[in-house]
């Protein structure tokens, strides 16, 4: 047999990017798009109309919800990790279970792009999970976070970012107001 004279690509050297262009590749929305050659994307299906209940973390159960699944997280800390799945991930360091967390951040975004609905729904709790493994790790409770949404309440989201991106730097012992 003769050999190929093709150049083989360059494998990706970051599992997280290499299976996300994996993912986007077999996408319906990456599908639709080169058989009918548009240059936009497509959304495969738009989701259902929300109504105007209150969010539930307003009303209080679902913060709950989080509450405990910290106080699991917490407890699982000086479990054996061989045992546990938390304890594995916070055995590993900050920097792993942040790298964790990205990854599943990745999925549910390549999820609601492709206009999965139910795997947004099932991403979106990895991503949750994992969010509160890194807060263990890295010595934040949820009620420090919860205090810092309540802060920001009523404020709107362009003024709270104008007033952080003026303090930031001066926190990092800049003399600018941009960050570098």
């Amino acid at each position: 047999m003769a050999k190929s004279t093709k150049k083989k690509r360059p494998v990706a050297r970051d599992p997280l990017i290499a299976r996300a262009k994996k993912t986007l590749k077999t996408s319906k929305v990456l599908k639709v798009k080169k058989r009918r050659k548009l240059a936009r994307p497509v959304i495969a299906a738009q989701p259902p109309a929300l109504s105007r209940v209150a969010p539930p973390l307003a009303i209080g159960p679902a913060a709950a919800v989080l509450d405990r699944l910290w106080s699991v997280v917490m407890g699982r800390r000086s479990a054996d990790p061989a045992v546990s799945h938390s304890a594995r991930l916070l055995s590993r360091g900050t920097a792993k279970v942040a790298q964790k967390f990205g990854e599943e951040a990745v999925e549910c975004l390549i999820e609601a792009v492709a206009g999965n609905r139910d795997a947004v729904i099932a991403e979106s709790a990895d991503v949750l999970y994992h969010l509160i493994v890194l807060w263990v790790s890295a010595g934040v409770g949820p009620n420090e976070v919860w205090d810092e949404l309540k802060r920001r309440e009523g404020i709107s989201g362009i003024a709270e970012k104008a007033a952080r991106v003026k303090t930031l730097p001066v926190a990092f012992g800049l003399e600018t107001t941009k960050i570098p």
